[in-house]
């Protein structure tokens, strides 16, 4: 279910079929009766888009708003590799355990991106028999979500090239026009672009470009809002640009937020769905952890703490990414509290992490796995000393991990003084998660979960990111560009000094180098850029080369999809 741009684990032999012939086999239970009969919710109380899929009203979540929150579950990993981890898989497995040792559990999570489906992963909704079905509509259109997204985004970006085409009365400066048009794919092509072109007829020629839907300001908002009126309240506040004066644009201002509401009003209902066991699931928004805050919307989430006693929900990439922000920001912002953090980890992973190339991971390599464990054992020291949450790592086993290397793996988790729990869900679904299961429950139970955040409200934004780079990346020292140090100092001068910041950083490791492997320490993080998503709430650090229009690879997944004259679609894995 992760977007993010690597491929998806498939951690089974080949006794297991491949995860879209898997999802198209399954018997599914009608989702209205499986609202009935697992959450107590009735026809009236849904808006059903076939006999698969359905929206929880939001006048339901109003009605249930005084029930007691069930146990929040978060599922990270360690820093993402080519050989693949498979965290969505394990939320969906760890889920479908629950259940099956008798806990009423759900799990919440993002909605797929077009983009890297069609791109460098494939689908994105678990894998082998731990998916989320029906798995080819969550991966394509769904219900039109991500839709609607795009279409407030691009009503806000004409109705800003309008108001400049009709007299300009607000007085914006063109030349500072930050708002972007959105597609939910990757086009490399769109990145930059001269609108307006052709004559006056055409509006005020400028620059401009595309961003993915994923990394719109307007997905941020979708995900952090929690009511229509909150929802509309962020919109408006959203800096499209400033005066010739130096003075900040809103789309209030545009007088658009209203009609982007609008837009947004059926898409703010979250999407339920089942696993592959009928456990319930909520999947909801999706926006990128590398350039955004990676997490599902808080409106899903905190339905489902209603819904359930155990929730199981994820975030985006490693835990110094996805995890940071969606303690930092996501429950900053909303008062959510997981009780647990499960931390995916795969031995194939840690030996890639160790030094061992991709074509030589199926051989043992225990000294490599030693190596590599610099990794996770950095991501548990920020869960445990940063985060103050207790950790489980689900070790996700592959069939050429030998018994040498799991016993080793469990060694090196335990001397950290956190709990290593081997896990086959991908191949054996829910039963396979049963231990892991028992693991957190017992984490749970053992309260000694105190969430803390990496840095306090008050501080200065330099001093939030520093303590984001030298706490949670181990980073030695924080450099600015010119132009981010004045941004800065005019969003603080402006009133936003006290937002949480999220940094847009490489997934592929701890520095902002996507090569350096391990735990590396003592390294510099390069800010080359600072944006404001006041609506959101959130101060963006741009640092490395991250993109906010990702391209497509040289053989992208679109090649393999297919779909014949009986509707029944090829190559979504």
């Amino acid at each position: 279910m992760s977007n993010d741009a690597l491929p998806s684990a498939a951690p089974a032999g080949p006794a297991v079929p491949a995860d879209i012939v898997i999802a198209e086999s399954a018997t599914l239970t009608p989702i209205l009766d499986l609202a009935r009969e697992r959450l107590d919710i009735e026809a009236e109380d849904l808006i059903p888009y076939g006999h698969t899929k359905a929206k929880i009203s939001l006048s339901y979540l109003k009605k249930i708003a005084d029930r007691p929150d069930g146990k929040l579950i978060l599922v990270t990993a360690i820093s993402p590799t080519p050989a693949g981890e498979g965290k969505t898989t394990t939320s969906v497995g760890l889920a479908d355990g629950l259940a099956r040792l008798g806990k009423n559990s759900m799990v919440a999570l993002r909605e797929p991106s077009m983009g890297p489906v069609f791109g460098i992963k494939g689908g994105a909704a678990g894998g082998g028999y731990a998916q989320v079905v029906p798995m080819v509509d969550i991966n394509l259109n769904f219900t039109g979500d991500f839709a609607a997204i795009a279409a407030a985004n691009n009503l806000l970006a004409a109705l800003i090239d309008n108001h400049i085409h009709h007299g300009n009365a607000l007085g914006i400066d063109v030349r500072t026009v930050t708002w972007k048009r959105v597609v939910d794919l990757n086009d490399r092509a769109l990145r930059q672009l001269v609108v307006a072109l052709g004559g006056p007829l055409n509006g005020y020629p400028r620059e401009d470009g595309f961003d993915i839907v994923v990394a719109s300001e307007v997905m941020a908002i979708f995900c952090l809002a929690t009511s229509v009126s909150d929802l509309k309240e962020r919109l408006g506040r959203i800096v499209i640009g400033y005066t010739r004066d130096k003075k900040p644009v809103t789309a209030a201002d545009l007088k658009a937020h209203g009609a982007m509401t609008v837009i947004l009003r059926d898409a703010l209902a979250p999407n339920l769905v089942q696993t592959l066991e009928h456990t319930p699931a909520l999947i909801h928004g999706g926006p990128f952890a590398n350039i955004a805050h990676g997490c599902n919307s808080v409106i899903a989430t905190q339905g489902a703490l209603k819904l359930a006693d155990y929730v199981v929900t994820e975030a985006g990439f490693g835990a110094d990414l996805g995890a940071e922000k969606f303690i930092d920001i996501k429950c900053r912002q909303s008062g959510l509290r997981p009780q647990a953090i499960v931390v995916v980890a795969t031995v194939r992973a840690l030996k890639y992490h160790g030094g061992v190339a991709l074509a030589d991971l199926k051989a043992e390599n225990v000294e490599a796995l030693g190596r590599g464990m610099a990794n996770l054992r950095k991501h548990l020291r920020n869960v445990i000393d940063v985060y103050g949450l207790p950790p489980v790592v689900a070790i996700n086993r592959f069939p050429t991990d030998t018994d040498a290397e799991i016993a080793a793996l469990g060694d090196l988790v335990r001397s950290e003084g956190a709990v290593a729990v081997e896990a086959t869900h991908y191949a054996d679904g829910g039963a396979g998660a049963e231990e892991l299961a028992r693991a957190v429950l017992d984490a749970i139970e053992a309260g000694t979960a105190d969430m803390r955040f990496t840095y306090a409200d008050e501080v200065p934004l330099v001093a939030k990111g520093e303590a984001i780079a030298t706490r949670i990346y181990g980073a030695a020292s924080v450099t600015f560009d010119i132009k981010a140090e004045r941004k800065i100092k005019e969003l603080e001068a402006a009133g936003y000094g006290h937002l949480p910041v999220c940094m847009a950083k490489t997934q592929s490791s701890f520095s902002t180098d996507p090569t350096l492997r391990g735990a590396p320490t003592g390294h510099n993080v390069h800010v080359r850029e600072v944006r404001l998503a006041a609506g959101a709430g959130f101060v963006v650090f741009l640092t490395g080369e991250i993109m906010t229009m990702p391209g497509l690879p040289k053989i992208p997944a679109s090649d393999h999809i297919d779909i014949d004259d009986d509707g029944v679609v090829t190559g979504l894995s």
